[in-house]
């Protein structure tokens, strides 16, 4: 079975957690991409729609669906979105696709976050895939400095820009053998905006596809 055929069914998983009035919030991805292409349907069900990027609520319009602005809708009841990488604890690394900052505030205002992988993203410990951090561009290079001398290789990911007018550096080699106290060290470097981590604020479940059935992950003890 090919990757996406694997993240097709994760995202049709995910679906049993709609109920009727929920306020969702939609990620960002290839994986998450197929969730979005199942949600026509249920449009009844969905009180309200918060997309995590420009491109998801470009996809959602394009089905015609309505998208809301967080702050329009309030708290949300149910976030779903993707990984790069998602470990035994269930903290995750995210922004492979430039989105981070919004996927973060959209997991920080959801009572449950759901997160949809293939088996490829399940890792057992964070770091191999390059950790991206979302920085002011006048802070780039003070930044970059910072991270280096954290251990870590910061490459600037060029020809990008975020939907909030940022850059990003996607950190390689950064050893992260304890992702809650990086994150939170990362987050008081002057200039970051947001950082790929979500380990303060993990998934409250993962839903894994492989090759023969869609598992829910254990929960962290």
């Amino acid at each position: 079975m090919d990757q996406s055929d694997k993240k097709r069914r994760a995202a049709e998983a995910a679906i049993r957690y709609i109920e009727p009035g929920t306020a969702l919030g939609v990620g960002t991805g290839s994986t998450v991409n197929h969730f979005i292409d199942l949600l026509p349907p249920l449009r009844r069900s969905l009180k309200a729609l918060v997309a995590s990027s420009e491109a998801t609520a470009e996809r959602l319009r394009a089905h015609g669906l309505t998208v809301s602005p967080l702050d329009q809708v309030g708290d949300l009841d149910l976030y779903v979105d993707g990984a790069d990488e998602a470990n035994p604890a269930f903290q995750l690394i995210k922004g492979g696709g430039g989105a981070l900052t919004r996927e973060k505030v959209l997991a920080a205002s959801a009572r449950r976050f759901v997160c949809i992988i293939d088996d490829s993203k399940w890792v057992g410990t964070l770091g191999a895939f390059p950790l991206p951090i979302e920085v002011l561009p006048m802070a780039r290079s003070f930044v970059a400095r910072k991270l280096v001398a954290l251990g870590g290789q910061p490459e600037w990911r060029k020809d990008f820009v975020t939907d909030n007018g940022n850059q990003v550096l996607d950190i390689h080699n950064l050893k992260i053998d304890n992702p809650v106290e990086l994150e939170s060290r990362l987050n008081h470097i002057p200039g970051i905006v947001t950082v790929g981590l979500f380990a303060l604020r993990p998934a409250d479940e993962i839903l894994l596809a492989d090759d023969r059935e869609v598992r829910q992950m254990p929960k962290p003890a």
